[in-house]
């Protein structure tokens, strides 16, 4: 019973060790670290940029092997009739 007690007033001073450490921390304003708005819009156009192109080839290749299916299909409807 001895060892239960010790250990919980360990742990219970850990944790209030760790509550006191991180009270202690400056909390972040929050202006230093915010990107103004002229500064972000052309980087996020840069990024959906960067996303667009790929997914419109990714696109052109998905028409041409629909294309390709159709007339695979076609040719071995009419080989088996």
């Amino acid at each position: 019973m001895k060892r239960r007690g010790y250990w919980l007033a360990m742990m219970a001073g850990a944790v209030a060790l760790v509550g006191l450490v991180g009270c202690g921390q400056e909390a972040p304003t929050g202006k230093a670290g915010a990107p103004s708005k002229p500064a972000t819009e052309p980087t996020g156009q840069a990024i959906v940029d960067s996303v667009k192109t790929p997914l419109d080839k990714s696109r052109q290749v998905e028409k041409t092997l629909e294309k390709a299916a159709d007339k695979t299909a076609d040719t071995i409807k009419d080989a088996t009739q």
